[in-house]
């Protein structure tokens, strides 16, 4: 051993002393740094959970239009997504049957006119009675009002566009038997814009009023995020399905093509949870939970301290903590897990991978 040392000079021997000190102060550089963590910031946020539902888009102004009277549909004079204009001919029932109807009215009417003329003369050459011209009277009055509801109910045998717009659906073909009433066409005007129709729970509708802000994604533009606003909340449930229907009325219309019938996936954000605030916190900074209790690490300088929190809700990739942490302090969100309490840190900042102390960071 005497040997090997007396074989090296004494210049290696002060570099390998140089060497060990660099090595011994890197060791003790890191120890004090403290573990690598990343870190955010807490926010502020509504009280309640966002209120998610599905619903339909459609036209803001939908008409289901159909016959005054029951016959067979003559013809349909348009197709689906076919643009009219207003007073165009949409569809007609077979009028024979109708137009029958109509000038049997006419006739009566004609006759009970000259029944009241000829009973008049004989009133005044008094050879009838007062009652009796009375009833003629009444007859005549009888006779001209079915005459003006048969022309009525011919007049609402073809069915005319209102006004402009596109033709969303035909629910009938020619030649089938309608009843009085059965919607035939289905009439849309984008003039006025669009709308969500939408059907929510009990739960639901009594946080929901008219204002409230709502976000649309639609399922044909994905990455798309529409505006909207609640215009329409129902006070009865749909006694079919025993939910209640609401409608939002799009306000931002990006350069996109809507059509009625798309699927909209809606976040509607009621606006009495404003009133109160909690603590928003990524999900990944909760390290431990027990029912409404959890742990987050909350910084403090270069050192992670431990803190219960009390957990409102999960929204997404954030959770809503309603004590134990207010807005604007930093928490630790990436190796929260291999922490414990009073341990030093150091933060890494996620997009550039440099190291700064905690300190500075705040």
């Amino acid at each position: 051993m005497t040997q090997y040392f007396s074989k090296i000079s004494l210049p290696m021997m002060l570099m390998m002393i140089v060497t060990l000190g660099a090595c011994s102060d890197a060791v003790d550089e890191t120890e004090t740094a403290g573990t690598s963590v990343r870190a955010a910031e807490a926010t502020a946020g509504p009280a309640a959970a966002a209120i998610e539902a599905n619903g339909l888009i459609g036209a803001r102004d939908e008409m289901r239009l159909s016959f005054k009277t029951g016959g067979i549909v003559r013809r349909i004079a348009v197709q689906e997504g076919e643009a009219v204009r207003k007073g165009a001919l949409l569809a007609e029932l077979d009028l024979t049957e109708i137009q029958a109807q109509a000038e049997q009215a006419l006739q009566m009417a004609e006759k009970a006119g000259r029944d009241l003329e000829r009973g008049e003369r004989l009133y005044a050459d008094q050879v009838i009675s007062l009652e009796s011209l009375q009833n003629l009277r009444t007859q005549a009055a009888i006779a001209n009002a079915a005459r003006d509801a048969a022309r009525f109910n011919l007049g609402y045998s073809r069915i005319v566009a209102p006004r402009d717009g596109v033709v969303l659906r035909k629910l009938v073909e020619e030649r089938e038997l309608v009843p009085p009433g059965q919607p035939v066409v289905v009439l849309g005007s984008a003039d006025r814009g669009y709308v969500v129709r939408l059907a929510v729970a009990d739960r639901e509708i009594v946080r929901i009023a008219k204002g409230d802000a709502a976000r649309i994604r639609v399922d044909a533009y994905p990455g798309v995020e529409l505006k909207g606003v609640v215009n329409e909340v129902s006070s009865a449930a749909d006694p079919r399905t025993g939910l209640f229907p609401a409608q939002i009325r799009l306000d931002s219309m990006p350069d996109i093509r809507l059509a009625s019938g798309l699927v909209a996936n809606v976040t509607i954000e009621p606006t009495h949870s404003s009133d109160v605030q909690y603590t928003y916190v990524p999900v990944s900074a909760i390290v431990e939970g027990e029912g409404r209790t959890a742990s987050v690490f909350v910084i403090d300088g270069t050192i992670a301290r431990k803190r219960l929190v009390r957990v409102g809700f999960i929204r997404d990739e954030q959770v809503a903590l309603a004590e134990g942490l207010k807005p604007g302090e930093r928490v630790v969100t990436e190796g929260a897990l291999y922490l414990v309490d009073g341990e030093r840190i150091r933060i890494v900042d996620g997009a550039t991978g440099a190291a700064t102390a905690a300190s500075k960071a705040r």
